[in-house]
């Protein structure tokens, strides 16, 4: 795909000087981002939640806070070297940088002196794995999808989504030092629904994509091939998704859970494919944040101290 020609908002900010940036502290906040980072960390406390041992509570907030630092630190780097699209997309022209209230330096220093920061701190106060494999998370988003991935193929999500999965496995290494299969299949959860989740948000968002460059599958493939490739990676994650339970990392409360709420997004993953407008893929997007939350919750939830036996049922 050709390159897309700058608007006069993104030509604008590229001749501004340093002395023409204000930055606040919420836009440095939203460098972080926030929303993104909330599902990341929860996601990384559950696996260390799961995680079989003991860590010491302090410690198990220092480890949670590294991945939250870390996630952040990625989303802030991301957001200085996409400035130039983000200027021509309406869902985020108004970001700092976009918007002209942040120098881009500032940007980059910011998230990389958090990234170090927080791969540091989870080395010398958890344990090396943790470190590695948040290192790992953090220059995967950076290096492999934003620059590699993100403007030359349509599997960038496919393949870049990896980096967001990362997250329960770092924080099942925080406790047990080390990478086991039921870590993995937590990973494969975030990984398998990361395309769905996305190209349903990039269905209805096609002509923002298109406008900035970004081979999204709609924008490359056509809308209809996005709709079955989206249905079905949500028949695969019916047995990714219970997974979890079937290597005892969680009971069959869960597992069942996981059986209807896959179910679920199956039929949405359905109804959009016989949708010709937008209603349906806006539908399940949000279901899809819904899912992957509902899911991690109800792992932690299940394997709650003393919750199986209220409930009469065996793990």
């Amino acid at each position: 795909m050709s390159p897309p020609a700058l608007d006069t908002a993104a030509v604008a900010l590229s001749r501004a000087t340093p002395r023409d940036f204000v930055p606040a502290v919420g836009d440095y906040v939203a460098l972080l981002k926030p929303r993104v980072m909330s599902l990341v960390v929860f996601t990384g406390f559950v696996g260390l939640y799961l995680a079989p041992g003991h860590i010491h509570p302090l410690l198990a907030a220092v480890a949670v806070l590294c991945i939250a630092v870390g996630a952040g630190a990625a989303g802030a780097i991301n957001m200085w070297y996409e400035r130039d699209i983000d200027a021509l997309m309406e869902r985020t022209r108004r970001r700092p940088l976009p918007a002209g209230r942040m120098a881009p330096a500032d940007a980059l220093g910011f998230g990389a002196v958090l990234a170090v920061g927080s791969v540091i701190v989870m080395g010398l106060a958890i344990n090396t794995a943790a470190a590695a494999l948040l290192a790992l998370a953090i220059g995967f988003y950076v290096f492999v999808y934003t620059v590699g991935l993100k403007r030359r193929t349509p599997q960038n999500i496919v393949i870049g989504g990896a980096a967001g999965a990362f997250p329960p496995m770092i924080g099942w290494a925080a406790v047990t030092g080390d990478v086991s299969v039921a870590a993995l299949a937590l990973f494969a959860l975030i990984f398998f629904w990361t395309p769905p989740h996305f190209w349903a948000l990039s269905l209805y968002r096609a002509g923002d994509y298109a406008k900035a460059g970004v081979p999204m599958l709609p924008v490359v493939a056509g809308k209809a091939e996005t709709k079955k490739q989206m249905l079905i990676y949500t028949l695969v994650l019916w047995p990714v998704a219970v997974a979890p339970a079937l290597l005892h990392a969680t009971g069959w409360l869960y597992g069942a859970a996981a059986v209807a709420l896959s179910a679920l997004f199956t039929l949405c993953a359905v109804a959009v494919l016989r949708d010709a407008g937008d209603g349906a893929a806006r539908r399940m997007f949000g279901f899809s944040i819904l899912y992957l939350f509902l899911l991690f919750a109800l792992m932690a939830i299940d394997r709650a101290p003393g919750l199986l036996a209220v409930a009469g049922i065996g793990a």
